[in-house]
């Protein structure tokens, strides 16, 4: 659960308050005996063709997800400061921006971001090594930390925490995506490998859940445990993973079968969700593959692929009273607004929707609709252009009813583009990610097994004792 300083104008509510070497090399190798028993029964050329991803998308459109990419890349690389390699959590593209203030979940994505433009060319391999190694060292001896886990807010020069926030168990989930993507990729390099295990390794989830399986939202040295707690299906799904995978300190596997899968129904499509944006169906998925996966509830990447498509429903049903609502462009989700930053979408209906559209929803959502959210994404470059588009990609939100046009971008809107518009094209994120053993030991223990859905599978629910919200 984020906290802020109320009192600074660009920011009113965060996305939460609404709603050595040789030796951990040994045990890196005894922990991917512990991987997924089903994947490595499967026969060699099944595992094989799960790394091949055939692209979605045309020609012109690889060339647009390129260009998209690319800007976005430039956020991670300009907007990072090379001696910590902590990255902003926003920047102003209208005008010079001195803020210092960085976000941990902002530099997961920053050090993802540095393996895809290695992979991509947008960086040479040594500098991009180079930065993620940075990056690792400076979050194992300098950046703050309780029991391993972070302050949500630093200072992008120091690492001192910023405006008295809080150590962010979901935050701290999202960098460490980042770190495990930088171990994997950048795996012949034995610091790097050795960092990124201390660091996953130094995290104590038994202290985070030692009174309850259902996780706080964080931790201040001020107050204590936060009232609040991840009790419902949403972008935590990766949070309760990583500390199901943890090699010293994991959560019992009953704390994944602890928190609600409360399912929804709108038009008549049933798929697990929240009274929350449209984000919690896309981050834990930029980085766990769940395709043909399933646990003892859902398939949960079919049910993303409902519950987007059930939000571009409820977009096209809102063109009534926001006419620049239309299958060519929709999509809402916390975001910047007219009004300083909103927590909104639906459905159900969440906060005070105007008209607003932020690009970040359609971009999350290309491997669950790859066509629908491409057509979003360029009706928004080729008409408003030059308003929405910026030096790094799409600024994070516009109104074009009130002819409204953001002035900054926010790191991990850019970086949920970048990682999603990737996995769409290649999977790549996901295949590097998922190589950690502890990812795959992590979906083990979590119950996830491999499964062919059916092309007539309306849902991949199994939620009988759940309650039901009707729209």
């Amino acid at each position: 659960m984020a906290q802020v300083n109320r009192s600074n104008p660009r920011y009113k509510l965060t996305r939460r308050e609404w709603l050595q070497k040789t030796s951990t090399a040994g045990l890196y190798l005894a922990l991917a005996e512990l991987a997924m028993p089903a994947l490595r029964a499967a026969p060699a050329a099944a595992q094989a063709s799960r790394f091949i991803q055939q692209s979605p998308f045309s020609p012109d459109d690889e060339a647009f997800l390129e260009e998209l990419e690319k800007a976005n890349f430039l956020y991670f690389k300009e907007q990072a400061n090379p001696e910590t390699g902590m990255v902003r959590d926003r920047a102003n593209v209208r005008n010079p921006d001195s803020s210092v203030l960085s976000s941990i979940a902002a530099t997961g994505f920053g050090l993802t971001a540095l393996c895809i433009g290695d992979k991509r060319g947008f960086i040479s391999f040594n500098e991009a090594r180079a930065r993620a190694l940075t990056t690792l060292r400076f979050l194992w001896t300098k950046l703050p930390q309780h029991r391993g886990f972070f302050y949500h807010w630093a200072d992008i020069n120091t690492g001192e925490r910023l405006w008295e926030s809080e150590v962010s168990s979901i935050d701290t989930a999202i960098l460490l995506c980042g770190v495990l993507t930088c171990r994997e990729h950048f795996r012949t390099h034995p610091e790097i490998a050795d960092l990124a295990y201390r660091i996953y390794s130094r995290i104590d989830w038994t202290w985070l859940s030692e009174d309850t399986p259902i996780l706080p939202h964080g931790w201040t040295p001020e107050s204590g445990f936060l009232p609040y707690r991840w009790d419902d299906y949403s972008e935590m799904m990766m949070m309760y993973l990583l500390g199901l995978g943890s090699p010293t300190h994991p959560l019992k596997p009953p704390a994944w079968d602890a928190w609600k899968r409360t399912t929804f129904e709108y038009d008549g499509i049933r798929y697990i969700g929240s009274f929350a944006p449209l984000f919690i169906h896309q981050y834990s998925q930029a980085w766990f593959d769940f395709r043909d996966k399933r646990d003892r509830y859902a398939d949960y990447f079919q049910n993303s692929i409902l519950a987007t498509d059930v939000h571009r429903r409820f977009c096209l049903q809102l063109a009534k009273q926001f006419p620049d609502y239309s299958d060519d462009l929709w999509g809402i989700t916390a975001s910047d607004s007219i009004r300083g930053y909103a927590v909104w979408g639906g459905p159900p209906l969440t906060g005070p929707i105007d008209g607003t559209i932020a690009p970040c929803a359609a971009a999350g959502s290309l491997p669950f609709l790859p066509q629908p959210a491409m057509r979003v994404l360029r009706t928004i470059k080729n008409q408003y252009g030059a308003g929405a588009w910026s030096r790094y990609g799409f600024v994070d939100a516009f109104n074009p009813l009130k002819n409204w046009y953001d002035s900054d971008v926010i790191g991990i809107d850019t970086g949920i583009t970048m990682v999603m518009a990737e996995n769409a094209r290649t999977g790549f994120v996901w295949d590097t990610f998922m190589r950690n053993p502890e990812a795959q030991r992590a979906m083990e223990r979590a119950g996830f097994h491999s499964y062919q859905p059916s092309l007539t599978q309306e849902t991949g629910l199994s939620l009988p004792s759940e309650r039901s919200v009707s729209r």
